[in-house]
C-alpha cells in the first residue's frame, strides 16, 4: 500500500469557522447595504460561496459580491476561528502514522491557508475552490487513502475518487444523512478519529487491495499485471 495520506475537509471538519464567517457576512452588509443573514448563512457551511451569496444577491451582483466578501475575508474571519474539537489531536494521529494531511476545501486556497497557519495546523499539502465531485480531482492527485468530511458532497467526493469515506456530524448534516450519502464510517466529531485511526486504515487497505486485485488478469488463470 502506498505511504497513508488522508484527507480532511476545512469548514467543521478541521475549523470552526462559523463565528469568523458570520462576522465577514456583516461587513458585506456594512459594505454592500445587502442584508445577509450571517446566522442562517453559516447554518449551511459547505457549498461554494457564490451559492450562498446568489441567495442575497440579485444575479448580476453576484460576483462583486464575491469579491468584496473575499476582500473582507482576511480582516474578519481568520482570528475569531477555532479548531474543532479533536482536529490537532486527529492530524497528530495521521502524522504518528507516517501519513501526510491533505486539506481539500471548496474555500479559496489562499484564504484556508490563514486559517490553518493561524491555528497552527500542521497540514502537509493544500487544495481549494473544489466542491463534491470536483474534490475527487486533488485526492486522487495527491494518493489520499481517506477522506474525512462534515458534509454530505465530501462522501460523494471520496466515492468519486474510490476512497473510503468518514464522516464527522460536526456541521450542517446529520449522522443518517451522511451515512445515507455514502459514508464508511460515522463519527460524532474528530475526537474520536485517533482511536479509530487504525480501523479507517485497514478500511483503506482492503479497498485498495480490492484495486489491485481488478489489475491482475490472466487468460489462462495465471496472474500478471496488466
Amino acid at each position: 500500500m502506498p505511504p497513508l495520506t488522508v484527507g480532511f475537509d476545512l469548514d467543521m471538519t478541521l475549523v470552526d469557522s462559523r463565528p469568523g464567517i458570520a462576522a465577514a457576512y456583516r461587513a458585506l452588509t456594512a459594505r454592500t447595504g445587502v442584508p445577509v443573514d450571517a446566522d442562517a448563512a453559516v447554518s449551511r457551511l459547505g457549498p461554494p460561496l457564490r451559492v450562498e451569496i446568489a441567495r442575497w444577491f440579485p444575479p448580476e451582483r453576484v460576483e462583486s459580491a464575491v469579491a468584496a466578501y473575499r476582500e473582507l475575508y482576511p480582516a474578519y474571519a481568520i482570528t475569531p476561528t477555532l479548531p474543532m474539537p479533536g482536529a490537532v489531536a486527529a492530524i497528530e494521529a495521521v502524522h504518528s502514522h507516517g501519513g501526510r494531511v491533505l486539506v481539500v476545501t471548496s474555500k479559496m486556497g489562499r484564504l484556508a491557508r490563514l486559517h490553518l497557519d493561524h491555528l497552527g495546523l500542521a497540514v502537509d499539502e493544500l487544495a481549494g475552490d473544489l466542491f463534491a465531485e470536483e474534490k475527487a480531482t486533488a485526492l486522487r492527485a495527491h494518493g489520499a487513502n481517506l477522506y474525512v468530511g462534515d458534509h454530505t458532497a465530501d462522501m460523494v467526493a471520496a466515492q468519486a475518487a474510490d476512497i473510503p469515506g468518514v464522516a464527522v456530524a460536526t456541521g450542517p448534516c446529520s449522522a443518517d444523512e451522511l451515512r445515507s450519502a455514502g459514508a464508511d464510517l460515522v463519527l460524532a466529531d474528530l475526537t474520536g478519529f485517533p482511536a479509530a485511526l487504525a480501523a479507517m486504515i485497514r478500511l483503506a487497505l482492503g479497498q485498495y487491495t480490492s484495486q489491485v486485485k481488478q489489475g491482475f488478469s490472466g487468460a489462462d488463470g495465471s496472474s500478471e499485471v496488466v
